[in-house]
């Protein structure tokens, strides 16, 4: 279906765009949530008539970016992570991390519009964030990441394996001194039950012999 949004909608257009879009897409979402409408001559003559108030307004979101961008770009990130001997860290500086730190300083960022170095934020030291703005533009943020002296994650974690490799030690040994005294225990299992088979036999004799004085 063929659509004019109203509103800009990411992944798919600005206000004032033209789109073709899935009918399902426009009608369950875009065009009940006054994203869209469709495209008719009506709406294409309505069209028209806002492009002077659109282009004003697309000035203004460039002008905004460009102001946020001055703002991050005047800033300087620090952040304390668990980190080894050599610098390595015990995980990684995340987008999550970057987001609400801007926000702190009440700028508010999509976490998509984070892009982190190439593999992430993994070691100690300076690093560059880009954050994407409007219009393709983009504004870079300093970064610096120090060792915090916590105790790392992976330590807990190893201490935790311990136990559990202690606990399968002791099911072990437990099972083999069950096996043991169970074997030990099978004769005289054995020896009972023959008992017990052989009692009737022996109270048999008796019986018949009272019905002999009889």
């Amino acid at each position: 279906m063929k659509i004019i949004l109203y509103k800009d909608v990411p992944n798919l257009g600005e206000e004032g765009d033209i789109r073709e879009v899935a009918e399902g897409y426009a009608r369950n979402y875009l065009i009940p949530q006054k994203f869209a409408v469709k495209y008719t001559k009506a709406t294409e003559i309505e069209l028209a008539q806002k492009q002077q108030a659109i282009a004003r307004r697309k000035e203004e979101k460039v002008k905004d970016a460009a102001d946020v961008k001055t703002r991050i770009e005047g800033l300087e990130m620090s952040i304390a992570v668990a980190a080894g001997e050599k610098g390595k860290l015990f995980g990684s500086v995340t987008s999550v991390n970057v987001v609400d730190y801007l926000g702190s300083q009440g700028i508010e960022v999509e976490r998509k519009k984070i892009e982190l170095p190439e593999g992430g934020i993994k070691v100690v030291g300076a690093h560059t964030v880009k954050v994407k703005l409007y219009g393709g533009d983009e504004a870079s943020l300093k970064v610096n990441v120090e060792a915090s002296g916590e105790k790392p994650v992976i330590e807990e974690a190893a201490e935790e394996v311990t136990v559990d490799a202690i606990g399968d030690d002791e099911d072990e040994e437990y099972d083999e001194g069950y096996a043991e005294l169970t074997a030990g225990a099978e004769p005289e299992a054995e020896a009972e039950e023959a008992a017990e088979e052989a009692a009737p036999e022996a109270e048999a004799p008796a019986e018949d012999a009272e019905e002999t004085e009889e």
